[in-house]
């Protein structure tokens, strides 16, 4: 007798789904309990940032970002650090500039109330932040934050 003649029958494979419901469900209870109390910050590759033991968090505001290379503004590359770096003006026009944009200022706050987020890297020398710092407060922007890990 050959292997092919030969028939059984077979029962159908049945899927029990409740162990899989189980799981999904947790997973879901664990994920809206976890991620309820994120931060959103823009993307910060490449900016290696300091840390802090600070329990203030930061509020949603306009985001200065100083990587090593350029300054960017909500992701919009403003200037570049080595032009920085070598002028002798106390202010980044460039980023005074879109600073004073009327699309970031926001609809009808006053100079207080409007904040800033500084994103930098902690490898750079303090005198540029300063110099950005500096422009901030010198457009409309009455807060500044900088934006560090807590420990």
């Amino acid at each position: 007798m050959s292997l092919l003649n030969r028939t059984t029958k077979r029962e159908d494979a049945e899927l029990n789904l409740i162990p899989l419901i189980d799981v999904m469900s947790v997973l879901v209870a664990f994920l809206l309990i976890y991620t309820a109390d994120v931060d959103i910050v823009q993307n910060t590759k490449g900016v290696e940032v300091p840390q802090s033991t600070a329990e203030t968090k930061a509020q949603q505001s306009v985001v200065v970002t100083i990587t090593k290379e350029h300054l960017f503004v909500q992701g919009e590359v403003v200037a570049e650090i080595a032009d920085i770096e070598a002028s002798s003006e106390p202010l980044v026009e460039s980023l005074r500039q879109v600073l004073d944009r009327p699309m970031l200022l926001g609809g009808g706050e006053g100079t207080e109330q409007r904040e800033v987020t500084v994103i930098a890297d902690k490898s750079l020398p303090f005198d540029l932040v300063r110099k950005v710092m500096a422009t901030c407060t010198a457009t409309t922007y009455g807060k500044i934050s900088l934006a560090v890990l807590q420990k």
